[in-house]
């Protein structure tokens, strides 16, 4: 009974956040081919450009602490003491690392030579939201309503806001004001709800340098990840033109979007395995983490070969007729999304709850090293292109390390047995949407028909499974070998 009511608060949890992720998908639906006809491939590349830079000031300041915060305070969040000294000892080094790095920015405003001086200065806002970003804490609580609720007015509001100032391609300052407004003011009313759980309290200054070093190992592989996540995009902009930059941005807005469902299921289920883990409940830890992971693998197939069977149409639909290259990019990089969502489940569902952050950090790592050496010899020749070409590459290893690193503790192969199937069916679909798009001209009717055809094959194909999830008490009860 005790496993059925925790996945049900699961399921009430990740809800919450794919709620938020469809919103948060569906506001860059609307906004992303707005902005890109309005503001043009140039006015999206700078944005994209300076914001990709700023992002590098932003990870340092919060060192790590999402991941980090939210375990920690999943282990001690029934005990109302601990929690409260453990919250204030972690925000505490937060506050000291951001402010550090906020003067930093500063200085690297004012003595920066660059003609972008006027978007990095209102980028400013995002700095300073890293000073009281506390959404860790939510997420170690498991209490998702109040971050999503939150996050979704902010994210409606700054839609309205783009619709009425953002009018052309000389406003790129006023939607980058926006957009780094509205994530100041999104993590500034989270300090409002705080104090319905814990208080402020003295926290001794080495109980506040203990978590430098968890943290710090918890840094390493969040700035190599990010390595190959942005410098993307500052790599395409030094070795080639903002141009590129736009169009390789687009496309990585696209394939991020869906993704944000795959990643809403890691911020659900990171807090709730490590409290079940730190609790002793390793057999039911393990049976959580084998449904999530047939779960995430369910969901990224068919979104994966939909993009590769629509991605080229889709994005001159979605973005213009100047875009047409980042329809290319998109089939390329939809390959990542598998590879993306099985690193995501073992990396934030399996190495982090059960703290092997060396085995995390390596894979990371190794995958950031390849990216930068593959990104040096293919942007100067293929641009974006040869941009696509090292994150697939980077996500495979990474991919395939967090794999290599868990085969001693969890049956790999069982674990592919039990979602193969999700896979093939999923290329089943592809085939059949590929071709059936070839008989028709109009693009509308054609992607409308495409998406209507590959639901109803890749539902029907897995009709079993769909049964099975939506009725909690008939999910077999299927374990996967965990080392105790």
């Amino acid at each position: 009974m005790e496993v059925i009511v925790n996945m049900k608060n699961v399921k009430v949890n990740f809800i919450y956040n794919v709620f938020y992720q469809i919103l948060a998908l569906l506001i860059p639906f609307i906004t992303i081919p707005y902005a890109s006809r309005v503001l043009g491939v140039n006015g999206i590349g700078q944005y994209s450009y300076t914001y990709s830079i700023v992002y590098y000031f932003m990870i340092v300041g919060m060192l790590g602490i999402t991941n980090y915060g939210s375990r920690e305070i999943a282990k001690v969040r029934d005990e109302k003491e601990l929690l409260n000294y453990k919250f204030c000892s972690i925000y505490y080094m937060q506050l000291l690392f951001s402010l550090l790095i906020n003067i930093v920015y500063l200085i690297f405003i004012i003595f920066s030579h660059t003609n972008y001086k006027l978007l990095f200065t209102i980028q400013l806002f995002y700095i300073l939201s890293t000073m009281i970003d506390i959404n860790w804490f939510f997420y170690g609580i498991e209490d998702f309503k109040i971050t999503v609720t939150r996050n979704s007015i902010v994210k409606i509001l700054s839609l309205i806001l783009i619709f009425l100032f953002v009018n052309d391609k000389n406003d790129t300052p006023i939607y980058t004001l926006i957009l780094s407004g509205s994530t100041f003011i999104s993590n500034l009313l989270l300090l409002y709800f705080l104090n319905k759980y814990v208080k402020f309290t003295k926290v001794k200054m080495k109980d506040i340098w203990k978590h430098f070093y968890p943290c710090l190992i918890l840094f390493i592989p969040v700035v190599a990840m990010k390595i190959y996540k942005v410098m993307d995009k500052t790599m395409i902009g030094l070795l080639t033109n903002v141009t590129e930059v736009g169009y390789y941005s687009n496309a990585d807005g696209i394939i991020n979007m869906p993704m944000g469902i795959i990643v809403a299921l890691g911020v659900v289920m990171l807090p709730r395995l490590t409290n079940l883990i730190s609790n002793g409940k390793k057999e039911e830890a393990s049976n959580m983490f084998f449904k999530s992971f047939r779960f995430a693998i369910f969901m990224a197939s068919p979104i994966m070969f939909g993009l590769m069977a629509v991605g080229k149409e889709f994005s001159i639909l979605f973005l213009g007729n100047s875009f047409i290259k980042t329809g290319i990019l998109v089939q390329i990089l939809s390959i990542t999304i598998l590879l993306m969502t099985i690193s995501n489940v073992l990396r934030t569902q399996f190495l982090i709850p059960h703290g092997k952050d060396k085995e995390y950090i390596i894979a990371i790592i190794i995958g950031a090293i390849i990216n930068v050496i593959l990104n040096l010899i293919f942007i100067p020749k293929f641009g974006s292109l040869g941009a696509c070409i090292g994150t697939v590459c980077a996500e495979f290893l990474v991919m395939f390390f967090h794999i290599y690193f868990s085969r001693k503790y969890i049956n790999i192969i069982q674990l592919i047995n039990s979602s193969i199937w999700f896979v093939f069916s999923g290329f089943l679909m592809f085939i059949s949407v590929y071709m059936f798009g070839n008989v028709f001209n109009n693009r509308w009717i054609k992607i409308l028909l495409q998406v209507l055809l590959g639901m109803i094959i890749y539902f029907s194909l897995n009709f079993h499974y769909i049964k099975e999830f939506i009725n909690i008490r008939k999910v077999t009860d299927t374990k996967i070998n965990i080392e105790k």
